[in-house]
């Protein structure tokens, strides 16, 4: 990996973890920093009150690991007790170091709201103010969201409703497509947001 590709990588991550400066990365952890180290990324975690407490630095060399699969692994080693070797273990900026295998732990799937804030996410062009996919939104429960969308050129609604799990990324992607085909459209009599209604949870 060139150094410029190593930016490039740290920056993403970097810009995948913005999120979770708003809420914890698992019960009593949260977000303080992404810093770049050399084919890795360090994240600072402060585990316990804001007060007290103390905080680690969890390195990730991301050669082994996708940069969206960081928050699942993260989640898993602060959910539970992990061992760590001495090798493992050092100390940077007054922070516990712990260089962490990727590919020996199982990431922890985002919880809905985390899916859901991925899908509106890719949905929401802050380039495209003049005319704008995604209008609005519901989370229904049991892993089910609603889209409020709407087509290019056109002013009425469409109420999508998708699943929280399997290919999001790619049924995001294909949203803008799927909702020019006419065939798929049904009535929404039940919901007054939107003119019509599309049901993409088994897509």
């Amino acid at each position: 990996m060139t150094p410029s590709e190593d930016r490039q990588q740290q920056a993403a991550i970097s810009r995948l973890l913005l999120y979770y400066l708003n809420g914890p990365l698992a019960e009593g952890c949260q977000l303080r920093g992404v810093l770049p180290a050399h084919g890795a990324v360090r994240i600072a975690v402060h585990a316990g009150e804001s007060e007290g407490g103390d905080t680690f630095l969890y390195e990730i060399p991301y050669d082994t690991v996708a940069p969206a699969d960081i928050p699942g692994i993260l989640r898993t080693v602060l959910s539970g007790t992990q061992l760590y070797s001495s090798d493992d273990i050092g100390e940077a900026l007054g922070m516990t170091l712990i260089r962490l295998r990727p590919q020996q732990i199982s990431p922890t799937p985002e919880p809905e709201q985390g899916q859901a804030l991925n899908a509106l996410r890719a949905l929401s062009d802050p380039g495209d103010d003049d005319n704008p996919l995604l209008i609005g939104f519901l989370m229904k429960g049991n892993g089910l969201m609603r889209l409020y969308v709407r087509r290019p050129g056109h002013l009425s609604l469409i109420g999508v409703d998708i699943r929280l799990t399997g290919a999001l990324t790619a049924l995001t992607a294909s949203i803008p497509s799927l909702i020019e085909e006419e065939g798929r459209h049904r009535p929404a009599p039940d919901d007054p947001h939107c003119d019509s209604f599309v049901d993409l949870t088994d897509w």
